[in-house]
């Protein structure tokens, strides 16, 4: 059960952290937020044939609502992830362990996105990569850093 709590704490914490970083961000340079989780909350209701309740503006605050959970799931997920590989012995460099948090974190958070059609990575600027990496790097960092913490 301890590798599933202190999973989901680092994975809690990095993603504090990309959000901290992301609207950082959007503070910084004046951008806008994204709507492609609400694009992408949509679609998979679509796809999985899931009324979200509501109308009007109560069906538009509910999306915006249980999108950025989406994200937080994500997170988490990819914290509890670590922390098992690592309690059933998994323990390569530091380096390693920050690589594949930031690639499971991306792959986490942008897969769905892609498989939907919502975006389509191979379209994006640099600016685009840059407003996507460097969040998920400060994911993997803060999240790599919990589970070592708790790990001592």
């Amino acid at each position: 059960m301890r590798p599933l709590l202190y999973g989901a704490a680092a994975g809690a914490a990095g993603t504090t952290a990309l959000n901290i970083v992301s609207y950082a961000d959007m503070a910084f340079r004046g951008r806008a937020a994204s709507n492609t989780p609400e694009v992408t909350l949509r679609r998979l209701a679509e796809k999985l044939h899931v009324r979200i309740p509501g109308e009007g503006p109560t069906l538009e605050n509910r999306v915006a609502g249980l999108a950025p959970i989406t994200g937080f799931a994500a997170g988490l997920g990819m914290g509890v992830a670590l922390a098992v590989a690592r309690a059933a012995g998994w323990r390569p460099s530091m380096a390693v362990q920050y690589t594949a948090a930031s690639i499971g974190a991306l792959i986490g958070t942008n897969g769905p996105m892609t498989v939907l059609g919502v975006t389509d990575p191979r379209t994006w600027a640099a600016s685009d990569w840059v407003s996507d990496i460097v969040p998920h790097l400060a994911y993997a960092w803060v999240t790599v850093g919990v589970l070592d913490g708790l790990d001592r």
